[in-house]
């Protein structure tokens, strides 16, 4: 297989992580999903990953808490996935480093993009930890902001549908798949792709989106291959 793509960031949810328990980390599950992330790391695909943290904490459902006290939580949440996901890439025999926005140098290093791309240049995983280290911004915001910042060529947001519908295509068996789609027409239509931050860093940068399902872990591979998985969005 010829990588499509060099250098890619791959945006995993927290739910994503928690497999069919709905809640915390399945570690099989978190190696399985690490896998291809080998395989990508075997073709010389530089690999960054940004993850969410939904498995142990929502924010916006806090209900009455403070927002930004309840985004800061958010944030930790996702440093407790990112160094989940490091240590399953490091049980499959990879190189890989955590960064965060917020510093908490004992458990991982401070995101600084030019050592991030040092990272990635020496073929190392990286995995981004507590989003952009902002209230108010999701982990989709972050993910675009950081694969702008380390010039990925492509954002591969791995998610539970195999695509982007014009509606859901759980309560609508009747939902239309799309197969390629423009940052206008997303923004347009209101579509759940990202949020409308994240779409707006993804358009202002050239930077395209493919969203796949993560049911079959090897759609990562195919897609950094350039194989018709899921949506692209440019």
């Amino acid at each position: 297989m010829e990588p499509k793509y060099k250098r890619v960031l791959l945006k995993l949810s927290g739910e994503s992580l928690a497999g069919e328990e709905k809640h915390g980390i399945d570690f099989d599950t978190v190696l399985r999903f690490c896998k291809p992330i080998k395989k990508l790391n075997e073709l010389g695909v530089e690999v960054a990953i940004v993850v969410g943290g939904g498995n142990f904490w929502r924010g916006r459902s806090s209900g009455k808490m403070d927002r930004t006290r309840a985004d800061h939580m958010g944030m930790l949440a996702t440093v407790i996935n990112a160094l989940g996901v490091c240590d399953a890439l490091e049980q499959l025999g990879l190189e890989a480093r955590v960064q965060t926005a917020i510093s908490m140098q004992q458990v991982a290093e401070p995101y600084i993009r030019n050592r991030a791309i040092r990272h990635l240049e020496k073929g190392r995983i990286l995995v981004f930890g507590c989003g952009t280290g902002n209230p108010f911004f999701s982990t989709d915001t972050a993910a675009a902001l950081r694969a702008a910042e380390i010039e990925a060529n492509i954002i591969l947001k791995a998610t539970m549908v195999d695509g982007v519908y014009d509606s859901d295509p759980k309560t609508n068996p009747n939902a239309v798949k799309f197969d390629s789609l423009s940052f206008a027409e997303v923004l347009q239509r209101d579509l759940k792709v990202m949020d409308s931050a994240a779409a707006a860093i993804c358009r202002e940068n050239h930077l395209p989106i493919i969203v796949f399902s993560l049911d079959n872990p090897d759609n990562i591979v195919s897609a950094v291959c350039g194989e018709n998985v899921g949506t692209i969005v440019k």
